[in-house]
C-alpha cells in the first residue's frame, strides 16, 4: 500500500519550483492558480527570496500548488492513501477526490492570507520542543500557557502562544530538552487563529465537497475521513486545532503502508516518517524534489500501488475505531 504526503509551512526553499517549470503547460497552470490564491505563484516558487516565501499569506498557496502540480505527473489512481501536514491537508484533499484542485488552492489562499492577518492582532510565536519525556513536556507547555500546537512523532513536540510564555518555557525547559524558536509569524493551530478560522468558515459553505475516492488522514485525530462535507468541517477546524502528524503516521504503520512519497518541497515528512516508523516493516521512501525524481516515484507506485477501491471503505472504518480512544488525549 503506498501514501502521497502532502508538506506543510516551513519546508519551502528558494527557487525550489523553479526545474518544474520546465513540464509541459507547468507555468501556464501556476498562472491560472495565482489568479485563484492571490499571489504570484510562479515569482514565489523561482525568484522570491526565503524572507518572501516565508510570508504565510504567500506561502500557504505556494505549498499547495506545488504538490499539485508535481501530483499530476503521477499515477495517482494507484494511490491508496493520501495525507497532509497543516495547509498540506488541502492539498491531500484534492489528491483523494474531495476538492477541485481550483477550490483548494481557493481556501489556500484564504488561509494563508487571514492566518498572516490573525497573527498581526498579537506578538505570538512558536517554539519546537526537541526530546524529553512526552508527557512531561507538555505538561511544561501548559504551565506557561501555551498550547501543544504540533506534536509531529518522537521527540518532537511544537508549543505555541504569547511570546513571554515562550521566553520563559526557553529559560525553564523540561530536563533533556532543547528548545528552538521557529521562524513564523504566530501561534498557528492555537485560539489565536480564531478569525482565520471565521473567515475560512464563511468561504467554505460556499464550498461543496466530494466524499474521498481513497484513504484520507485527517490532521485532528489522524483517523480516515468518509465524507466531504465532514472533511471541509475538519479543514476548517484546522486552523485552531493541534496538527496530531504523529496519529497520522500511526495511521499508516496500522494500515501497513509500504511505500511513501513525498511531493516537493519534500523532505520534511519523509524525515519524520523514517524516524517514526523505523525497523522492521518501514516504508520504503521517496522524496519527490525535482522531476528528476519522477522516475523514482513512478516506479515505487508501480511496486507498492494499487487501485483506489473497495477495500479503502474497510480500512477508513478500522482507523476511525483504532483511534477513537487515543485521539481524546
Amino acid at each position: 500500500m503506498l501514501a502521497v504526503l502532502c508538506p506543510g509551512q516551513g519546508s519551502q526553499k528558494p527557487g525550489f519550483l523553479t526545474p518544474w517549470l520546465d513540464l509541459p503547460d507547468a507555468e501556464a497552470r501556476l498562472r491560472s492558480w495565482s489568479e485563484l490564491a492571490g499571489v504570484d505563484l510562479v515569482h514565489l516558487g523561482t525568484t522570491a527570496d526565503a524572507d518572501e516565501i516565508r510570508d504565510t499569506a504567500r506561502t500557504q498557496p505556494l505549498l499547495v500548488a506545488a504538490a499539485l502540480l508535481a501530483a499530476e505527473q503521477l499515477p495517482m489512481r494507484q494511490v491508496a492513501v493520501t495525507a497532509g501536514h497543516s495547509v498540506g491537508e488541502l492539498g491531500a484533499a484534492a489528491l483523494a477526490g474531495a476538492l477541485p484542485a481550483t477550490d483548494a488552492i481557493t481556501l489556500a489562499g484564504v488561509r494563508g492570507r487571514e492566518m498572516a492577518a490573525a497573527c498581526a492582532l498579537e506578538p505570538t510565536g512558536m517554539a519546537a520542543m526537541l526530546g524529553g519525556d512526552p508527557d512531561e513536556v507538555t505538561a511544561a507547555i501548559s504551565a506557561h500557557g501555551l498550547s501543544a500546537a504540533n506534536r509531529n512523532g518522537k521527540g518532537q513536540v511544537v508549543a505555541a502562544g504569547a511570546l513571554d510564555g515562550l521566553e520563559k518555557l526557553a529559560a525553564e525547559p523540561p530536563e533533556r530538552v532543547r528548545v528552538v524558536r521557529l521562524q513564523v509569524a504566530g501561534a498557528f493551530h492555537t485560539p489565536y487563529m480564531a478569525p482565520a478560522e471565521a473567515a475560512l468558515a464563511t468561504v467554505a459553505a460556499g464550498i461543496t465537497p466530494s466524499d474521498p475516492d481513497r484513504i484520507l488522514l485527517s490532521n485532528l485525530d489522524g483517523t480516515a475521513v468518509d465524507n466531504g462535507r465532514e472533511l471541509l468541517e475538519r479543514l476548517v477546524r484546522q486552523v485552531t486545532a493541534p496538527v496530531r502528524w504523529d496519529l497520522c503516521m500511526a495511521t499508516l504503520a496500522a494500515l501497513g503502508v509500504t511505500g511513501v512519497i513525498e511531493l516537493p518541497p519534500a523532505g520534511t515528512l519523509a524525515g519524520l516518517v523514517k524516524r517514526e516508523l523505523a525497523g522492521a516493516g518501514a516504508p520504503e521512501i521517496v522524496t519527490l524534489k525535482t522531476p528528476d525524481d519522477l522516475p523514482a516515484a513512478r516506479e515505487l507506485i508501480a511496486r507498492h500501488g494499487t487501485t483506489a477501491g473497495g477495500s479503502v471503505n474497510e480500512h477508513t472504518s478500522l482507523t476511525s475505531r483504532d483511534h477513537a480512544g487515543e485521539a481524546s488525549s
